[in-house]
């Protein structure tokens, strides 16, 4: 007797580990990408901050230059992210063809 194909388990693919390897390196990528973000509004603030103090115009340079570091921070942030964004999606093209190609070999030795 046959089961079903719908009771019938799936065989996992050979590469299980590289893909979730990818999967919490994209997850790493988007956290670091948050940090950056974070770093760079904190440093926003603050610089609008030294720059409404009217008592000491003595700080407004440290505004100033904690403005360009935020703009700096956000910079790297988003390039790093777009550049690792792109490396993980080659890389998760590779092993999603190796994937494919191993389920269709998996239906058709269930077949027989």
């Amino acid at each position: 007797m046959r089961l079903p194909r719908l009771f019938k388990p799936r065989p996992v693919p050979v590469n299980t580990r590289e893909i979730l390897a990818l999967e919490r390196t994209r997850l790493a990528n988007e956290r670091t990408f948050m940090a950056y973000i974070r770093s760079s509004l904190y440093l926003l603030i603050g610089g609008i901050a030294l720059l409404q103090l009217k008592d000491y115009p003595e700080l407004h340079w440290v505004g100033y230059f904690s403005l360009i570091v935020c703009v700096i921070f956000m910079t790297i942030g988003v390039g790093r992210f777009l550049y690792l964004r792109q490396k993980l999606s080659k890389w998760k093209e590779i092993l999603g063809k190796e994937v494919l190609e191993q389920q269709i070999d998996a239906e058709i030795n269930a077949d027989k």
